[in-house]
């Protein structure tokens, strides 16, 4: 196992970096042939008119397909979920000065020559990410998109939960988290651990990917419709620019003790690897149902909260939390947003239980108060484009189905 530490010194001359990258192109012209072959189609009789592959958020069957077709390589098919892929991390890191983007007209590899990266370091061994530095590393994933494909990624649940800041980077990309259509070349995970430092390796996996086509994302109108057929919410839903989502900070129904969670400071280390391992009350003091209504935000504090509505995502649907307007409130609230279809959803005679959202919470430069059923976040929801023949939550395959107040997996 190797450290990775924040003083170290420039470990590879520039060569070295500009032979690891390889220079990517936008292929925004797919042959019919290889479109065709994406969506399942290829090898099939053609009729009089060819049908478009439908618009939405790539199944978990269609992103398999996808690998099939190589589009993405390197990617296990036991890392697919109902509507993303879980990326992993490759055996080559580096300790960066500073989170960046390569810009249009450079390659991530171009960038880490030119004085940005400090160290590279081999996570073969596994190797340790300290809190407040920021990495780089190369993902076993590569991306080789159709035309009419784009990518967004997320941090996976388990890795908002500690607090570890996660972002997908591309080669000539001017924007996180994102995968303009056509990209072909390498994918890059940003790793800026907050809280807590933690230990990964290769085959690690700290984000997801979704893959999408076309429009699919349902306007307040559509949304007030589905709500309508299938509650989302129990309750009346507030819908505007999306679901609405207040913090939950009284006492509930549920009698439950502990209402969130604050970050310790000087903890040990958290492998994100190791299930179940932890105790909560090393990393974690517990914060009790706030007889006042309101809790104050500390500047630089990492706050685990529950919503106080329990959520719904049908099986044709997919969902995406996005942060609120910088005016209604001086914090940030997640950084884990994917919603899988079945998230909350009980699949006997189409009823629904309902799951809570886990809001990760930080306020910015000053005290922030926080006050119960405040609107804290909103949640967007985007057609699927088939539906997932395994729902989230499945034969008990989920971590986080049913869930209130809940920490990370790696928490007992």
């Amino acid at each position: 196992m190797s450290t990775i530490r924040c003083c170290a010194g420039l470990g590879q001359p520039p060569d070295d970096f500009q032979r690891i990258g390889e220079r990517c192109r936008l292929n925004s012209r797919k042959s019919t042939t290889a479109l065709l072959r994406v969506a399942g189609l290829a090898g099939k009789p053609k009729p009089m008119t060819q049908a478009q592959p439908p618009d939405g958020v790539l199944s978990a069957e269609m992103i398999a397909e996808l690998m099939s077709a190589g589009a993405l390589t390197g990617a296990s098919p036991a890392r697919l979920q109902p509507a993303s892929l879980d990326l992993t991390l490759g055996p080559h890191a580096w300790r960066v000065r500073a989170s960046f983007l390569p810009s249009k007209m450079r390659t991530v590899a171009a960038r880490l020559g030119d004085g940005l990266a400090m160290q590279e370091i081999s996570l073969e061994d596994g190797a340790v990410f300290e809190r407040g530095c920021v990495y780089l590393v190369e993902l076993n994933e590569r991306a080789a998109l159709p035309g009419d494909l784009f990518g967004a990624a997320n941090p996976k649940s388990s890795t908002g939960r500690i607090d570890v800041f996660v972002r997908l980077v591309t080669d000539y990309g001017a924007a996180f988290d994102e995968i303009p259509a056509g990209y072909e070349g390498p994918l890059y995970a940003e790793i800026s651990p907050r809280s807590f430092s933690i230990r990964a390796r290769v085959g690690s996996s700290l984000n997801q990917l979704r893959l999408k086509r076309g429009a699919f994302r349902l306007d307040d109108r559509e949304l007030a419709s589905l709500h309508a057929q299938t509650p989302l919410v129990g309750g009346e839903a507030k819908i505007e620019g999306g679901l609405g989502l207040s913090v939950s900070l009284r006492d509930n129904d549920a009698g439950d003790a502990i209402i969130g969670w604050r970050a310790r400071r000087h903890t040990a280390l958290i492998d994100v690897d190791e299930i179940a391992a932890l105790g909560p009350r090393d990393f974690f003091e517990p914060i009790g149902p706030q007889k006042s209504g309101f809790i104050i935000l500390d500047p630089d504090e990492f706050y685990i909260l529950a919503s106080k509505e329990a959520l719904v995502i049908p099986p044709d649907y997919a969902a995406e939390m996005t942060p609120i307007s910088p005016g209604l409130g001086e914090f940030r609230v997640h950084y884990a947003g994917f919603f899988d279809p079945g998230f909350g959803w009980a699949a006997a005679d189409g009823a629904s239980n309902g799951s809570r959202a886990v809001l990760e919470v930080r306020s910015h430069d000053a005290p922030f108060v926080l006050e119960d059923g405040q609107l804290v976040a909103r949640l967007v929801y985007e057609r699927m484009a088939a539906r997932p023949a395994r729902l989230y939550g499945a034969e008990g395959q989920s971590n986080y189905q049913g869930q209130g107040l809940k920490l990370s997996k790696h928490f007992a």
